[in-house]
């Protein structure tokens, strides 16, 4: 027996969505937070404003600032995963490899403000990537050519009812007319 197209879009449609309920939830939730994340000091510390101009720290002073902020727990180069270097905001943002944040000045090394920085963890569980490495593409990348394929199923069955209420009205109006 062949099955219409509404029953093929209306089974796909039903097993699409259990299919990709979890991965489309995660993306959901973790980019509502990313989308939010300058307006929520719990996602992302605000940088803080110092006296602009260029930067004069040394890399060495900046990881003897970086040693001395218990927080951070840095000893050498490998515990810091990244320097965000703000001449305009006068900050200098060191980010250590357990995820919390520092920002200092950056021409007297004062520590302007110390926080945990979710944004990057929130962000590796949006791609898929704080799973496994492959879940991006082995899971995420799949979830969401079933959701592309949830929204083409989706209006095609809008469309066909919508068609059919349309010729229903049509009947009644004009019955002779079929």
């Amino acid at each position: 027996m062949v099955n219409s197209p509404g029953a093929v879009a209306r089974s796909l449609h039903y097993w699409g969505s259990i299919t990709c309920l979890l991965p489309v939830l995660v993306v959901t939730v973790t980019g509502t937070l990313l989308l939010l994340k300058k307006e929520l000091e719990w996602v992302q510390p605000a940088t803080v404003k110092s006296t602009p101009g260029a930067p004069t720290l040394s890399f060495n002073q900046i990881l003897d600032v970086a040693r001395g902020i218990d927080a951070l727990s840095v000893t050498d180069w490998q515990q810091i995963d990244r320097l965000d270097v703000r001449p305009d905001k006068g900050v200098i943002k060191i980010r250590a490899t357990n995820r919390w944040e520092a920002q200092i000045n950056h021409t007297s090394g004062a520590v302007l403000k110390v926080a945990y920085r979710r944004s990057d963890l929130i962000e590796s569980l949006h791609d898929g990537s704080f799973f496994h490495s492959r879940a991006k593409l082995g899971l995420f990348l799949p979830s969401a050519m079933v959701l592309l394929m949830l929204t083409l199923t989706g209006l095609y069955l809008f469309l066909q009812r919508f068609r059919f209420s349309h010729r229903q009205r049509r009947v009644k109006r004009h019955p002779a007319t079929r």
